[in-house]
């Protein structure tokens, strides 16, 4: 009986250590020149962790330098317009997010055209284009990873991402 109870117990610590971790899905959206655009992703925590450059939680997957904005499957993006994401040309359609982070302090957002696959598979091939992103520091420490969507009036707006010490953005313009 007390193996069983030992196993029982090892289980359940399992179970509770892995759902301590979870990343629960998370959207965010904006319309901007009456065109709707719409992020899904996985939104991570610190929980105590280094996460950002050398020995970095994300320096432990497969793809870094380059990073999935998230957790789990890939980062996906939708835009039903024609869009300019700080430079780069996106036509409308759908799109996988990743962020080259090699540099903590300069990221730079990924536009991929490969869609709906998990989220440590990335085909650089794939890549529309990558545009630098425009950093800040928040006031305190952002435990859990936050994507946002905003107009800001007329035919622009922005994309921001933060988490742990960093702020990135990017304006967007609808065409």
């Amino acid at each position: 009986m007390k193996p069983v109870l030992t196993c029982a117990a090892a289980l359940f610590a399992a179970s509770f250590a892995s759902a301590q971790f979870q990343s629960p899905p998370a959207e965010t959206s904006a319309t901007i020149a009456g065109k709707s655009l719409s992020i899904h992703y996985s939104a991570p925590s610190v929980h105590n962790r280094k996460i950002f450059g050398p020995g970095g939680r994300i320096s432990q997957d497969e793809t870094y330098p380059v990073w999935r904005a998230g957790a789990n499957s890939a980062t996906s993006f939708h835009t039903d317009a024609d869009l300019d994401i700080g430079g780069l040309k996106a036509p409308k359609g759908d799109y996988t997010i990743f962020v080259l982070v090699d540099d903590p302090d300069h990221w730079q957002l990924i536009i991929n055209k490969q869609t709906h696959q998990w989220g440590l598979t990335y085909n650089q091939n794939m890549d529309l284009g990558r545009v630098k992103m425009t950093m800040s520091k928040p006031p305190a420490k952002i435990e859990t990873f936050k994507m946002t969507l905003s107009s800001a009036g007329a035919n622009t707006g922005k994309l921001q991402l933060e988490w742990d010490n960093y702020i990135a953005s990017v304006p967007i313009k609808v065409l």
